[in-house]
């Protein structure tokens, strides 16, 4: 992973668009990521003056190539310290306890460290504010939505679905907010006909029915990965 300094997110911008590099812009909470059509991603801290840069050939090698060209930008790619993602990763599941267990166990094996709202201390907080204040070192989260509830619009019963418990979407949500869609992955326990909690687009939802480690895994590893994780294939 490439790591940098540059000197203001409109000139870095600017800088992308006039070298015509294809591609579109992010926002989370503290940071601005590029991902171009050629698999090149691009984060940047505007708080540090920070860049990174990693991906796939060739978009990150034509990203690379376009900052060496910016008097604006500082440092070297090969002596640079990368900063490493948080390792606690925040969890929010249902009623499905088997596939929380998995999802966990899944998750510790990669070194990380989940992180469940109702196995820390309430210290007096509510709901909120206990998600508000334990969500503040977490690098990614992962909703685990499981067909727990039924529901149907009102006076069409013949439209009844599974859907996931309503905590679980007040959650997905606060976590967006918190973290970016980048950084937050939906789990959709597919097994039965089920909506999804959410139609907003660019959501990352990976589907499985019984297995949750051998089904959903490869898939959270790979978008993780694009986030700084490093996770060992060998543990998958």
């Amino acid at each position: 992973m490439a790591r940098k300094f540059y000197e203001g997110f409109d000139s870095l911008k600017a800088n992308i668009e006039n070298l015509g590099i294809r591609g579109a812009w992010s926002e989370a909470n503290d940071s601005y990521q590029f991902r171009s059509q050629r698999g090149g991603v691009l984060s940047f801290w505007p708080g540090t003056s920070t860049v990174s840069i990693q991906g796939k050939s060739p978009g990150k090698e034509e990203l690379e190539a376009a900052l060496d060209k910016s008097p604006e930008c500082h440092g070297s790619v090969a002596t640079m310290a990368v900063a490493r993602p948080s390792k606690k990763v925040f969890v929010v599941y249902g009623h499905d306890k088997p596939a929380r267990t998995q999802l966990d166990s899944m998750l510790r094996r990669w070194g990380l460290e989940p992180v469940i709202l109702d196995e820390l201390p309430s210290k007096g907080q509510t709901i909120i504010e206990k998600l508000e204040d334990y969500t503040e070192d977490v690098g990614f989260g992962v909703i685990l939505a499981t067909p727990d509830d039924l529901g149907y619009p009102k006076d069409h019963e013949d439209q009844k679905a599974f859907r996931a418990r309503q905590n679980v979407v007040l959650e997905l949500g606060m976590l967006l907010v918190k973290l970016g869609r980048p950084r937050v992955a939906i789990l959709l326990g597919s097994q039965v006909d089920m909506e999804r909690p959410s139609d907003i687009q660019g959501l990352i939802y990976i589907p499985f029915k019984a297995d949750l480690q051998k089904e959903a895994g490869p898939l959270l590893a790979k978008e993780m990965a694009e986030q700084g994780y490093e996770i060992d294939v060998k543990r998958l």
